[in-house]
């Protein structure tokens, strides 16, 4: 832990007010419509002027903005929006999650490699025990597995 970080630890411990809860360290993902280096610069410009943020990283390629520090979900979406850019919460999960990634509600064209659309709808997201039974009959980490090939 550096000298900056133990004042400002301690700076923040003597300045807060009783019964305040102080809000946690968090990472907010953002899906921002960007086109080039210039919209790119603008999101992040924008992002790092809240009050609360530590650090803004604005991946152009996979449309994806990042922001870690103590400001909420809901003021850093409201901060993208007013940029003029289409902005939502990260919608993506990794496709690994997910147990039937190619279906109609979690496929997306437009997500980033390795992504699809989270879901909540439980028979997308998780195995029915026969299909858990399956799966585990011809995984490589199951030393009873068929060996046919």
């Amino acid at each position: 832990m550096g000298v900056g970080a133990t004042l400002e630890y301690f700076s923040d411990l003597l300045s807060s007010k009783k019964g305040k809860k102080r809000k946690q360290l968090q990472t907010v993902d953002l899906k921002v419509r960007m086109d080039c280096e210039g919209c790119q610069l603008k999101v992040k410009k924008a992002l790092s002027s809240l009050k609360g943020v530590k650090s803004v990283d604005v991946n152009l390629k996979q449309q994806k903005a990042s922001v870690t520090g103590y400001a909420d979900a809901k003021k850093v979406l409201k901060k993208a929006q007013s940029t003029g850019k289409k902005a939502e919460l990260w919608p993506y999960v990794p496709y690994n999650l997910v147990a039937h990634p190619y279906v109609a509600q979690v496929y997306d064209k437009k997500a980033p490699p390795g992504y699809v659309r989270s879901s909540e709808n439980p028979a997308i997201t998780a195995m029915s025990p026969l299909e858990e039974q399956y799966t585990t009959m011809f995984s490589d980490d199951n030393p009873n597995a068929c060996s046919i090939m």
